[in-house]
């Protein structure tokens, strides 16, 4: 993903990590973390289609400020966990 509006997107960002923190405990989120630059961002969830990704995003406070634009979802087949 690529991060846009940044001005709203910083207000929410508490709210963002929260909601990423509570997804991990649950074990839907393996990994997350933005970019050296800070352009964008990495995240790593376990789901079982991309619908199950996609309704992830949209209850990520992120989405309500149109804080990021997600550049590309794919599968990925996990070697070394």
């Amino acid at each position: 993903m690529t991060f846009r509006n940044d001005d709203a997107r910083l207000a929410v960002r508490p709210a963002h990590r929260e909601h990423l923190r509570e997804l991990q405990s649950k074990g839907t989120l393996l990994t997350a973390g933005p970019w050296a630059d800070d352009s964008g961002a990495l995240h790593v969830y376990q789901a079982d289609d991309e619908a199950e990704v996609r309704s992830i995003l949209a209850r990520d406070p992120y989405t309500a400020v149109d804080g990021y634009e997600v550049t590309f979802l794919k599968e990925w087949t996990v070697i070394v966990p």
